[in-house]
């Protein structure tokens, strides 16, 4: 299973653990903000860095 699967599998996983906890909308919002805050807090080099690596395996 590729990383990207995984990740996929996590959030699905972490949604249907938190929609019957705290509702649909926080649980989407936790589910998709976690992720993009994270993004977020990393610098421009590191962004670059992240996005090259994706460019590459895109190609493979």
């Amino acid at each position: 299973m590729t990383n990207g699967a995984k990740v996929a599998v996590g959030g699905v996983v972490a949604a249907a653990v938190l929609w019957p906890l705290i509702g649909f909308w926080w649980a989407l919002l936790i589910v998709i903000g976690v992720p993009v805050a994270g993004y977020l807090l990393l610098d421009p080099s590191q962004r670059r860095r992240l996005r090259r690596i994706n460019r590459k395996e895109i190609g493979r």
